[in-house]
């Protein structure tokens, strides 16, 4: 029995030996990982909780204020040692939020929706790694080509804001071959071990996954938005302009549910003649109203018709089965995906050991 234990601890460490890509060791973590931007579902926690299993975890800024961003970046320190990232997008002021991440040594900087060259140098100058996710390839080479260190190729099925129409399959290889050799990461559509085996095929050097983790314990998500989560396929996962408020001209993807029927079955308008519009649908702990059409996700502490508000999910809510925390949910997927790269190294020498044969 202890000679089988030993051997199964030997084999898992090759796995994730295997697993491991050159991006790992510049990013300084252990599987090639990333918990995506997934707006205020990102607590201080989960990312603590994603970092401390070897991946990558990442604050969502934009929107906290440079006072808030460094309440939760020194949160995160408390909770661990290892890197993380911050998230910005660049269609919004933060200048000042970026200055307090740079200020309190966030090692990585995300950016998103908006030209990186705005931050790059600023970015660099400060020692920080600057990561840039993008929807086309002439996206991706105009960041390549102001510096980004690294480029996120986000497909089509992603959840919650999404930057371009092209599918996720055909992007990542793409960019790939169009920033050769900046490395790139893979987002939109996966959400277990086998995404990530495919993505890295692909060519790509890591994966965000963003779906997943909305449904771990420590994501700040209503317990409303998780079971819809849980009962989602992947065809309810609709790309949409409907809730639009905060962030107009933005295309999404979200869960289907009242709120996204009515406007459909209405034809779809524009504001301010969508169905319901200005109905007040949840009220935060505070005692703040949202209404119908805001880009806000249900939190806890709401009260109302949390499931009408916007539940952002991409299509690999299809593999969203339970609700883990984090730390386990990373081991799963890291696992899986070292499984199904050491099953695709043996197909593949046991065909072309057949081809030879004959």
């Amino acid at each position: 029995m202890l000679l089988f234990q030993k051997h199964e601890r030997e084999r898992r460490k090759s796995r994730m030996i295997m697993l491991r890509t050159p991006l790992c060791e510049r990013l300084g973590i252990d599987v090639p990982i990333v918990q995506a931007p997934i707006g205020s579902a990102a607590a201080p926690q989960l990312v603590a909780a994603v970092a401390d299993a070897g991946g990558l975890g990442m604050l969502a800024l934009t929107w906290r204020g440079p006072e808030q961003a460094r309440r939760d970046i020194g949160l995160v320190r408390r909770l661990t040692a290892q890197p993380f990232a911050a998230n910005l997008v660049l269609d919004f002021p933060m200048a000042d939020t970026l200055s307090v991440c740079l200020d309190e040594g966030v090692p990585i900087i995300s950016t998103f929706w908006g030209d990186p060259s705005r931050v790059s140098r600023q970015i660099h100058q400060a020692g920080a790694l600057h990561m840039h996710t993008v929807g086309s390839v002439p996206e991706a080479v105009d960041a390549a080509d102001c510096g980004v260190d690294i480029i996120v190729a986000q497909g089509w099925e992603a959840g919650g804001h999404v930057r371009g129409t092209t599918t996720t399959m055909v992007l990542v290889p793409a960019v790939v071959d169009a920033v050769d050799p900046v490395p790139v990461m893979a987002a939109g559509g996966i959400g277990d071990g086998r995404g990530v085996a495919a993505a890295l095929t692909l060519g790509a050097q890591g994966v965000w996954l963003g779906t997943r983790f909305l449904a771990t314990t420590e994501a700040f998500t209503h317990d409303v938005y998780r079971q819809h989560l849980l009962d989602a396929a992947a065809e309810d996962a609709v790309y949409t302009h409907c809730f639009d408020g905060g962030w107009p001209q933005a295309a999404h993807r979200a869960v289907r549910n009242a709120t996204l029927q009515r406007w459909e079955e209405a034809g779809s308008p524009p504001a301010p003649r969508r169905p319901g519009e200005g109905d007040i649908v949840a009220v935060d702990a505070a005692g703040h109203a949202h209404h119908r059409y805001e880009d806000l996700m249900p939190l806890p502490g709401m009260t109302g018709d949390v499931g009408d508000m916007a539940l952002y999910a991409g299509q690999s809510v299809q593999f969203v089965h339970d609700v883990p925390p984090a730390a386990r949910a990373v081991r799963d997927v890291a696992a899986q995906a070292a499984a199904t790269l050491e099953q695709l190294g043996y197909a593949t020498r046991h065909v072309a050991d057949r081809t030879r044969q004959r």
